[in-house]
């Protein structure tokens, strides 16, 4: 299998960025969040991308990012919570070993209070995350290996699980 040893999706606020990094730790290799490289190349953050072009110029901007990541990367590999919604890019996923952590919608009140730097949380981020989810789970769940549920647990213990459930060995 070529590309990342790991890629994690879920929703904004799972926590792929902590689990990412412990994962690339426990496996020692390196760590790369798509997120991370469009505001590097753009010099501006997701949330300032999508107040000033809106969501369509994001997600053409994302979906490069996360092209090129897929062909460069080879450690953990960490997406923007919407990255799957592009066709394109959940076929480039099903080569891969993808790991989906999952959250409740209390849980994701909890972690992230559902904050405005969340541009597609701006109005009743509540409801707007339900409706998210429901627009996104079966495409998480379409490209995921493993599921790994959050709720509840520590970054550590997260991590312990994606381990066991993508059967990888600790370096």
């Amino acid at each position: 299998m070529s590309g990342p040893l790991v890629v994690l999706v879920g929703p904004m606020g799972v926590g792929k960025s902590t689990v990412g990094q412990l994962l690339a730790a426990r496996l020692d290799v390196s760590y790369r969040d798509t997120d991370d490289d469009i505001a590097a190349e753009q010099g501006r953050t997701v949330a300032e991308i999508f107040v000033d072009e809106g969501e369509p110029a994001f997600r053409t901007i994302e979906k490069a990012a996360v092209h090129r990541a897929l062909a460069e990367h080879d450690g953990v590999l960490a997406l923007g919570g919407g990255a799957i919604l592009d066709a394109d890019t959940r076929a480039l996923l099903a080569a891969q070993r993808v790991a989906y952590l999952s959250m409740d919608v209390e849980e994701a009140v909890k972690r992230t209070g559902l904050n405005a730097a969340r541009p597609l949380l701006a109005v009743n981020p509540r409801k707007q995350w339900r409706e998210l989810m429901e627009a996104r789970r079966h495409l998480y769940e379409e490209v995921a290996t493993a599921v790994v549920a959050t709720d509840g647990r520590t970054p550590e213990e997260v991590t312990e699980a994606a381990l066991d459930a993508l059967e990888l060995k600790e370096a």
